[in-house]
């Protein structure tokens, strides 16, 4: 059986359940090992248009600068010299920037056009719009926007692919070619991440049963999108890749850890306590509880900023 370039490119079959995670609950930093620092820093703000908020012996935090010059990570960069690809490991299929209008989506496809930057994919998932990458390393990139939640909450199980309107998403410009652009804008948010998983059924237990998100669509044994407060997904999972497999090995530019962002400490203590119950061992790791997933995907516990 052939796999669709992106597991949202199925049809995905409802499933009930109210999530128990509190409903704030997003995504944060995800954090990369790549093998050439200086190439990736200049295909994220160049390709991608993120900022450089630190930089540091082969350490780079990135992501969007507000008015007031505060930056807000997104992504976190670690080199190491030489790393493979992590392709058919578990670990990241894809981390989605999500832009706050469709105009910001149509701004950053004309940059795109107009500079030949390469893309894998291009969609309409009902649920939003999207345009997909992969960065020199093979980490997968999303970069959409969300159509009004009035207009698809419930209905998730019509989230699936169909080919993107280009010209009307860039006819929200008044002119494609000249319009400037100065980078993804303020209000840019990590809106969901991706996995590869060894595993769907063992991956829902985790993040349904044990994490308390709630599980949105599964695509059977394939694929799995879990939210917190009924948003279509926050965190997506599928064996496309990836079945059976093990965690990317040393030397890898592989995922070092995602991030779940929780609103509040007494949220965090009962996330902890629920995997102290299952016997799931946390970690400490830069100060943050970090946890991993049943395929060995690390996940930093953090507080909303």
């Amino acid at each position: 059986m052939t796999a669709p370039r992106d597991p949202e490119e199925l049809e995905a079959a409802p499933l009930t359940g109210a999530p128990t995670i509190d409903a704030g609950t997003r995504m944060g930093a995800v954090h990369l090992a790549v093998a050439d620092l200086a190439r990736s820093l200049d295909y994220y703000e160049s390709a991608i248009g993120l900022s450089v908020l630190s930089r540091d012996d082969g350490h780079a935090s990135l992501g969007v600068v507000f008015a007031q010059e505060t930056g807000v990570e997104l992504l976190s960069l670690t080199e190491q010299p030489g790393a493979r690809p992590a392709d058919g490991y578990t670990g990241l299929y894809h981390f989605a920037l999500l832009v706050p209008g469709r105009p910001d989506l149509a701004r950053w496809l004309a940059h795109a056009a107009r500079e030949r930057i390469a893309l894998t994919g291009a969609s309409d998932h009902f649920v939003s719009e999207a345009i997909y990458l992969s960065d020199p390393d093979h980490h997968g990139i999303e970069i959409y926007w969300d159509r009004p939640r009035s207009q698809w909450e419930g209905q998730v199980s019509r989230m699936g692919t169909w080919p993107l309107d280009v010209d009307s998403l860039l006819g929200e410009l008044d002119a494609p070619r000249a319009e400037p652009f100065d980078g993804l804008p303020a209000g840019t948010t990590m809106g969901h991440v991706h996995l590869r998983v060894a595993d769907v059924e063992s991956t829902v237990g985790f993040y349904r049963d044990v994490l308390g998100f709630g599980l949105m669509a599964q695509l059977g044994p394939q694929a799995a999108f879990l939210s917190a407060g009924g948003y279509h997904h926050h965190v997506g999972a599928n064996i496309w890749e990836s079945r059976g497999a093990p965690p990317a090995p040393p030397g890898t530019a592989a995922l070092r850890r995602a991030t779940i962002l929780l609103p509040s400490e007494d949220e965090r203590a009962r996330v902890l306590a629920r995997l102290a119950h299952a016997g799931i061992p946390v970690a400490d790791l830069d100060d943050l509880p970090t946890v991993r997933d049943p395929s060995g995907i690390v996940l930093g516990l953090a507080l909303e900023p």
